[in-house]
């Protein structure tokens, strides 16, 4: 490939190449490949192409020239294709980071009921399941992605709460038959067509109880906390070690707190110092200009006192951008708290 060209498609990142990508295909192509995705690449996508601007011919011709390469390279498309992604994404990944992906992605293929429920709001979904069994609950919102799992959790019975994400915590990994239940379940309740074979899925768990505590209203994250603790002291502390909490900020490099800065908005940054502990203030400080730091310092003092609930709200703003930006690899934050920030 000409070094020009190559030069015009390191411009484009993955989810830029695919939004080119799908504009070249015109709307009803476009779209016809977008039924084949799940809701966040939907958004993720759509997001792209709408922020795109000023894309040179030369990176069109880039994009579906890639394209037709890898398409060119592809042999007896449609058969063996779980063998070709499982060993496509061990090779990438590795055994261990592998093993979860694959299953949800074998699994997720066979199951409509399941990934229906990925394009319901909240409500809806908490209304179709909150008569469910709390472990059928428990594996469905191992499931979902965890803001929709927080959302649905908010809204279900306060009394079964405790009881669901318990059973979230507890899961380790779900066997063939209950995820055949589970999608005979949510077909019936779509009217769908009959659940194919299913594979097993490597969901659930204490991290990803504590994924979907992390993204809840602080006050029933605190609730359920409480209780949890109270009635099995080492599940509750396993949950809390693997959460985020606004204090672990200060595990962040240099990099990572300027980069987090950048995206975070200064009203949001002095609530949310106003209920942290001057460790976390001085790396925050230590990462800023001179001036923009004295202000920092200027707007605290002037902030006078805050109510507590606005500073856990401004402080969980922050960590889901922190958490954001975990997940992309931009920076690098562990997941280790042993109390809650007050």
């Amino acid at each position: 490939m000409p070094a020009d060209l190559v030069e015009a498609e390191n411009t484009l990142d993955g989810v830029e190449r695919a939004a080119v990508f799908l504009l070249s295909l015109g709307e009803d192509r476009a779209s016809e490949v977008l039924k084949h995705m799940g809701p966040k690449e939907v958004q993720a996508l759509g997001a792209a192409m709408a922020d795109l601007t000023n894309v040179s011919k030369r990176q069109v011709t880039t994009v579906l020239g890639e394209f037709i390469t890898i398409a060119e390279d592809q042999t007896s498309l449609g058969i063996g294709n779980d063998d070709y992604i499982r060993n496509m994404l061990t090779n990438a990944l590795g055994a261990d980071k592998a093993n979860g992906v694959i299953d949800r992605i074998l699994f997720g293929k066979n199951s409509k009921g399941l990934e229906q429920l990925k394009w319901m709001d909240a409500r809806q979904t908490a209304e179709l399941i909150r008569i469910e069994h709390p472990q059928i609950i428990a594996i469905i919102l191992a499931y979902l992605d965890n803001d929709h799992s927080a959302e649905v959790l908010s809204m279900l019975p306060q009394n079964m709460r405790l009881d669901v994400m318990m059973r979230v915590a507890s899961l380790d990994g779900i066997q063939p038959n209950a995820l055949s239940e589970l999608n005979d379940i949510m077909e019936q309740q779509f009217a769908g067509d009959n659940a194919s074979s299913i594979k097993s899925s490597s969901v659930g768990g204490v991290k990803a109880a504590a994924d979907i505590l992390n993204v809840m209203d602080t006050s029933i994250e605190n609730e359920i906390m409480d209780q949890m603790k109270e009635a099995d002291p080492d599940l509750g502390q396993q949950i809390l070690d693997n959460m985020f909490v606004f204090a672990n900020l200060v595990e962040l490099d240099d990099r990572g707190i300027q980069m987090l800065l950048r995206e975070t908005s200064t009203d949001n940054l002095v609530t949310a110092l106003k209920g942290s502990d001057n460790a976390l203030k001085e790396k925050v400080f230590k990462n800023m200009s001179k001036r923009a730091g004295e202000m920092l310092r200027d707007d605290l003092e002037a902030k006078g006192p805050v109510r507590l609930s606005e500073v856990e709200e401004a402080q969980k703003e922050i960590i889901a951008i922190a958490r954001r930006m975990t997940e992309s690899g931009e920076i690098s934050l562990g997941g280790k708290g042993d109390e809650f920030v007050s």
